[in-house]
This record gives C-alpha cells, structure tokens and sequence, in this order.
C-alpha cells in the first residue's frame, strides 16, 4: 500500500535480546529500580508515531525534498582552522564552533591568513572566522554537554539537516555543538594533497581530544550523518573503551559501502539520479582542490575529471590516493558494518528502510543484536535525511534530540556501564572439548583492515 493512504510510517526497534546495557539515572542511589536499559532510553526518547508529509509518499520523493531550498533554520558558526597534528595526514582543517547570532562580515573584510584557508567563493552563510582573542577565550570549565558533529558526503556545517537538530539544542543555551568539517569541504581549502575519505577518522580523534582537554567539564555526544556516520562508526570502534564521546547517534550511514554502491548501481534511478549528482558533487569538489590535490603523482587529474558516477570518481580518486587496487576494495576496507561491534559506548541507530542511498540491504540487522551498547530504530518511510512531515519540521529530529537529552540530563557517567550478561559478546570462540587446543581459538577483530594505517591513526 502506498505511504500516502497512510501517511506514518511503521517504527521498528533491533537490539540484542541476550543482553542489555544498564544505565545509571543521574540523582539517583544505586539500586536496580534506579537504572535504565539502553533499549528503554531509546524506546522512550522516540515518539510512538512517525507522521510523514503524505505528498512526499515515498522515499525518492522524501530524499529529492532534500534539495528544496527552504532555510527556516538559521544557525551561526565562528570558524577555527587546525593544523594536522600527524605528520601522515598532514595539512588543516576546519572546525566551526555554534555561537550566538552576529552580523558576518562581507568577505572582502577576510584577512590574508583567513584568505589562505578559503575558497574565492568566500565563506558559508551566516559563518566567520574566531579572532585570536575570542579563540583564546574558549576555554571553559562549564558542564554544558557538548555535540560533536560530523557531515554528509561533500557537505558541511551550513547544511540543513545538520541544522534541524542543533538549533532546538541550543535553543535553550543549555547545549554547546561544533561541526568538524572534511577537508576541502565547507568552502575550505587545502593545504596538502590530502582528502577526506570514508574512514578518515584522524581529525576527529584530534579535535575531540583538544576538545576534552579545552572542556574538561562537558559531556562530549557525537553525531553523524550519512558518510560522517560512517566514519564516526569507524572512529567510535577504534576508540573502543577510550573513547572520550559518552554517547552517539549514527543517522542515515550507508555501513557497507560496497552493498549500498551495488545496490545504487543496479537501478536506473540509482546510478543515472543519485550516483550521478553525488559524482558531480565530488569532481565540483576536486575542481576546488586541483591544485593540490594534482601534486600526489598518483593522482590522474583527466581520469577524475571524466569520472560520471560516484564509483568511477571513487575509483579514479581514492584508489589513487591511498593505494586501493579497486573501488569495491576501498568500499569493504572504509565500511563501518563491523566497526559497529567494537564500540563501548550507547549509541542510537536512526535509518529509514526506503533510503534509496543508505541502502536496507546494507543495514547492520544481525551486528546490532550481537552487542549490549547499541540500538538501531527504523521507519518504513523517510528517505535519505528526510523524514519531512507536513509543514517541513523533519520527524527524525524528535528522536535525535530526546535521546540526547536524555543522556545529557538524566544519566549518571560518573558509574560504569553495566552489561548484564558480558560472557554473551562475541569475539570469542567457546572452547568446544578438553582436547581443543585453546592456542589455536579463533578471535574476531572487528577492526582489522586491509589498509594498515593503524600506526598512523593512533600517533
């Protein structure tokens, strides 16, 4: 039946069923009445209907009003540019900081060194650049939470997506949000040959260490959307138990990337619609970045440039640049998929089933019942960073946002986590008989990748 004889969408729940994550209320003593299931916390912070736009009935047509323009939600940044701290990914990037409304100045009002960090067509509406002094004053020991926020594919802290959920937030005063921006991305420029790509998790490890130390009072929450979900899935997995976020929310990931490419490729509106204007989206981006990008030798400037859809970009860019023998190769080494089963923290899973990008056939269904730390939530309807309602609030905010209410206000970080039944995690093989040879047991690492950058990361 189409979604518009019945305009909410189906909610459904996946979650481990052997085990749960138990949650300390904040205030609260320590008995097992006082605690809260991850599964209860997400349960409760998602509303029981999901209303959809009738007229936007299914998810091409959610996914296509992304492109509306229609910006009733205006959020203002002031932008820092860091400079790499590994010298293997070296170059800047940039992070913009969620601060009161100001009147940005006219971009012939940039200095020379802000100049060196922007693109000709100047910077992003309603953004400017953090004097040295407001930077130096920064610095807080307030408790305010923070959000951490990571973008979509080529996109950045002015989309308005990223913008639904930080304006109720910080509506209030009671949030802090930065938006970390893929370099090149967000009308910044590059100061070394190095893109992003989709596991290009060493910039946010920088910038939540720098913000743990510059906020050592503030809970730190991350979110990511689309492919910054994916590569905040790869940074929460590698991070493990050191990772400094408290809780995430991955929105709309794409997980196996190799599936989602496939799947997109085998239907005409997929390859000639999507995969097409996300291929004119990178060569646009690479066009910014020639220059630099141009001196890696590797590098095939006439091979990119005639690149149509998103994998033959891929194929001629990021095999180049980081030494993948084909698309498909980096697509399996960059996804997220299994990523999901190191991470030691609560996270929230939001996705629509119809997402013609983030694919149904790539959703981590049997992973996410295989740990205690994560809760994945999906609606039968949406779309890609849709889930428009009639009027053009978009529905998947309300679960977003209450979860990470939820978890900044009412829960107790203080405690460990408690996992009720640990021996029911996988990674290890029980022995099956005395006589297995207990050297020999077989133990899953859901973070060995083919492309052995670990070193590098970890520096």
């Amino acid at each position: 039946m189409l979604s518009w004889l019945r305009p909410s969408a189906r909610v459904s729940f996946f979650h481990s069923k052997d085990n749960n994550l138990l949650l300390k209320k904040a205030g609260k003593g320590t008995s097992t009445n006082e605690q809260i299931t991850l599964t209860d916390l997400c349960r409760t912070a998602t509303p029981k209907t999901c209303p959809l736009n009738p007229f936007l009935f299914n998810g091409h047509l959610q996914t296509a009003w992304t492109t509306v323009e229609y910006d009733p939600v205006p959020v203002y940044y002031k932008r820092w540019m860091f400079e790499a701290e590994n010298s293997i990914f070296s170059g800047h990037f940039a992070i913009d900081f969620v601060v009161d409304p100001f009147e940005p100045p006219k971009d012939d009002r940039l200095t020379d060194q802000e100049r060196k960090y922007t693109l000709p067509s100047g910077l992003p509406e309603r953004t400017a650049f953090f004097s040295a002094d407001e930077f130096a004053a920064l610095p807080s020991d307030d408790t305010k939470p923070m959000l951490v926020i990571l973008h979509g594919l080529s996109g950045g802290s002015h989309e308005i997506y990223l913008r639904h959920v930080v304006a109720p937030l910080i509506a209030d005063g009671n949030w802090e949000a930065c938006v970390i921006n893929s370099r090149g991305c967000a009308q910044t420029k590059i100061t070394s040959g190095v893109l992003y790509n989709a596991r290009a998790t060493w910039d946010v490890r920088q910038a939540v260490k720098w913000l743990r130390k510059t906020f050592p009072n503030r809970l730190l929450f991350g979110i990511g959307f689309s492919l910054g979900a994916n590569i905040l899935t790869n940074y929460l997995g590698e991070e493990g138990e050191a990772c400094q976020l408290k809780a995430a929310v991955i929105c709309a990931s794409p997980w196996n990337l190799d599936v989602s490419s496939v799947t997109m490729q085998s239907s005409w509106i997929g390859l000639e619609v999507y995969s097409k204007v996300m291929g004119s989206n990178m060569r646009q981006l690479f066009e910014h970045h020639v220059e630099e990008v141009s001196k890696n030798p590797r590098v095939n400037v006439e091979a990119i440039r005639s690149a149509k859809y998103l994998h033959e970009f891929d194929r001629a860019l990021q095999c180049a640049a980081w030494g993948y023998p084909t698309e498909n190769a980096y697509y399996r080494d960059a996804s997220s998929v299994d990523s999901l089963l190191a991470i030691k923290i609560p996270f929230f899973v939001v996705q629509a089933e119809d997402d013609p990008i983030a694919t149904v056939k790539a959703l981590p269904f049997q992973e996410i019942e295989q740990t205690p730390y994560g809760v994945m939530m999906t609606t039968s309807w949406g779309g890609h960073l849709g889930w428009f309602e009639f009027g053009g609030d978009r529905w998947f905010v309300k679960p977003v946002t209450n979860f990470l209410n939820l978890m900044a206000k009412e829960i107790d970080f203080k405690t460990p986590y408690v996992v009720e039944n640990p021996e029911k995690i996988p990674g290890h093989v029980a022995t099956h008989n005395s006589t297995f040879d207990t050297a020999l047991k077989p133990d899953f690492n859901p973070m060995r990748r083919k492309l052995d950058l670990k070193p590098a990361i970890l520096n």
